[in-house]
Parts: structure tokens; C-alpha cells; sequence
């Protein structure tokens, strides 16, 4: 590895650490960030470690962590005994959440599937309860895109070095 590879590794690496921090901050794009990371990586050394396939599995893998966020919350929400409307308004909220501000992330698929849920004519209680599996949905979107970056990041590392 040349002076000029080694700091554009370390480079990818420093971005790809802040798209881990992002999958557990919902502040910036985690996963695609990591994907851009390794993508700009391959470009700079000519895909020489890094292959156009395997840019391809990580572009699979970020549509897929990116989706499942969305069905996390949409199934959460049913478990939770919610309805159909307090699943689509957990979607709504996580969508607009994303353009608005990081906190609304976390704050907007609870509000927007209480909200639907009530608009629809529940209760108060199984209104709430469609909000807290909003909450959930958003937990467990988060800890499937942490596994999905740790795992692109350690085999970007591993095809990089080995």
C-alpha cells in the first residue's frame, strides 16, 4: 500500500466511523454514508481491494436498512394492537422526521401514529399504545442498521487489509 492509499483508507475510515455514529445518532445518513465511504474508496484506488460487486452488495445492503427502518415502525405498531392508520402515520412521521430536524426523527413516528390512531376514532389508550410500537419500530430500525454498518465497515476493513 502506497503513502496515498494508506490516507485515503484512513480517510474512508473516519468517514465511515461518523456513518456509525449516525446510525446511533439519527443526525446524519449512517449507512449510506458508510456505503459512500467505501464507493469513494474504490474510486480513488481504481477498485483495486474494493470491487465494483461488492460496492454493489453494499448499495443492497443500505436500500435495505433504509427500507426496513420503514417496516420496523409500519409492524410495530400493528404488534402493538395499533391500526392501520396509526402504522402509516409512524411511517409518515419517520419520513417527515428525516427533513425536518434529528430529534423529529425519534419524536414524529410516535406523534403522527397517536395522532392517526385517533383521527381514526381510537381510544386513547390503543392510541398510545401504537405510539410507543412507533418508538419501538424506531429502536429496532436502529440496532438492524448498527449491524448492517458494522458488518459493511468490517469487510470493507477485511477486503482492504487481507
Amino acid at each position: 500500500m502506497s503513502f496515498l492509499e494508506i490516507m485515503i483508507f484512513i480517510s474512508a475510515l473516519i468517514i465511515m466511523a461518523v456513518g456509525l455514529a449516525g446510525v446511533i445518532l439519527p443526525i446524519l445518513p449512517g449507512v449510506p454514508l458508510i456505503f459512500a465511504a467505501a464507493a469513494l474508496y474504490g474510486i480513488l484506488t481504481g477498485f483495486e481491494e474494493i470491487s465494483f460487486s461488492l460496492l454493489l452488495i453494499f448499495a443492497g445492503l443500505t436500500v435495505i436498512s433504509l427500507v426496513f427502518d420503514y417496516f420496523a415502525n409500519y409492524f410495530s405498531v400493528k404488534k402493538m394492537g395499533g391500526g392501520t392508520a396509526g402504522a402509516i402515520g409512524a411511517v409518515i412521521g419517520l419520513f417527515i422526521g428525516i427533513f425536518v430536524h434529528w430529534l423529529a426523527i425519534i419524536l414524529f413516528p410516535f406523534l403522527f401514529a397517536v395522532a392517526f390512531e385517533l383521527i381514526a376514532g381510537s381510544k386513547r389508550g390503543k392510541a398510545l399504545k401504537a405510539g410507543t410500537g412507533a418508538f419501538i419500530g424506531l429502536l429496532f430500525g436502529g440496532l438492524f442498521r448498527f449491524i448492517i454498518g458494522c458488518v459493511m465497515i468490517g469487510i470493507f476493513v477485511w477486503e482492504v487489509l487481507f
